[in-house]
This record gives structure tokens, sequence and C-alpha cells, in this order.
């Protein structure tokens, strides 16, 4: 996606953080052990940003906001190409500390009532088994060219020992901060370039808890 926000970043004529607004859903899939293997992410984004994607790859052109299954399977993966480095957006701890997250695979993507939807699977390198800090799952973008909300409740298969709950961020903290960060910046020629990764503050975030033993 690194390469596609930095792409639409050139249409955006004003200032303003974020830009692309994007629903998300996370799955955690557990092995036959228990132990957390994958997230299973979809991504539904909004109207604006749907619209300019399917414009620029020519789908759609009658605008009936249904796409042919030709015009379908051109579109798989559209968000996938990401740059090297880049973290997905999806963030997973435990104790405090990172969990590493491979790349996207298994990719999905589908145009209905005028918004893209995408999903795609992450292993953890190491499957994650259960302890008594919770397994956090973070939705967000660094930059915060892009807001992340959950919009469902987080779905847990494979281990029905555990229980998922979605926290809210403190948003008068980060509003707080964003506007300290935009403050920092005044005056400068290449605010977007340089624009603080405050996207920290504005992440929902999941907890898994998983019953003992552990």
């Amino acid at each position: 996606m690194g390469c596609l926000v930095a792409t639409l970043s050139l249409a955006t004529p004003t200032f303003a953080h974020p830009h692309v607004f994007v629903d998300t859903a996370i799955e955690v899939l557990f092995d036959d052990q228990g132990r957390a293997s994958a997230l299973q992410i979809r991504w539904r984004y909004d109207d604006l940003f749907s619209l300019l994607i399917v414009e620029e790859r020519g789908l759609d052109p009658d605008f009936d906001g249904q796409l042919t299954p030709d015009e379908t399977l051109a579109l798989q993966g559209f968000d996938m190409n990401w740059d090297a480095g880049f973290a997905g957006d999806t963030y997973a701890l435990q104790s405090g500390q990172p969990l590493t997250l491979l790349g996207p695979a298994d990719w999905t993507a589908a145009y209905t009532d005028g918004r893209l939807q995408s999903t795609h699977v992450r292993r953890f390198a190491e499957p994650v088994a259960a302890k008594a800090d919770p397994l956090v799952v973070q939705a967000y973008d660094p930059g915060f060219y892009t807001a992340y909300a959950m919009d469902v409740v987080p779905v847990l298969t494979g281990n029905p020992a555990c229980t998922a709950q979605v926290f809210e961020p403190d948003r008068a903290a980060a509003d707080a901060i964003l506007l300290a960060a935009i403050d920092e910046q005044a005056g400068s020629t290449d605010i977007e370039g340089e624009f603080p990764a405050i996207g920290a503050a504005y992440a929902e975030e999941v907890r898994i808890t998983c019953a003992p033993p552990f």
C-alpha cells in the first residue's frame, strides 16, 4: 500500500490528516495447539479513495458500482504491492514486545456498492502461545495518512477458550498530539513529507485473552 498512498497523495490538494479512511476487521486464526498462528485482515475503503483507484485503473466505465468478472480479476492485489519495510499497518504485541508478522498472503479484492474491499492473511513468524498477558493487535498508519476503524467484533477461529475486546484510543489526547505536530511543522514547505509519525496515538486495538493453562 505504500506505493498506492504515495500516488494518491498527489491528488490531495490541501493538507489534512488523515486522507484515507478504512473500516477494518481482524480475525485471529489459531492452530491445533491453541496458538495464534495468523491474522486475517479485511480493509474496506472509503468511497472517494475507492473511486480514485477504480478510475485510475480504468474499471467500471459505466459507473454502476459493479465490476465484471474480468475487471474483478484485474483488481486482485491492488493494495498488496507494498514498499520494502512497510509493516502493513497491522502490529501485534505480547507483554509489550512486538511480534513478527510475515508479508501478506491469500489476498482477495472486490468492489461493491461503490467501495473497495480487500482481505489478506498475515502469518506470525512463530505461533503465539497464550500467556497471562493478552495478545494485542493494533491497526494504524504511523504517518496517519490512513485512518483505520474496527467496524465489527473481532473473530477468533480455533480456540474457544479465548475472548477478544476492542479498545479505542484517548481521542482528546491523540488530537493534542496531532495539533502539536502540526504546530511544530508550521511554515514547512514539505509538511506532508516531514509529518511526524503520530498515527499510533489514534490506534484502535484488539486484546485477545485466553483462559489457563498458559
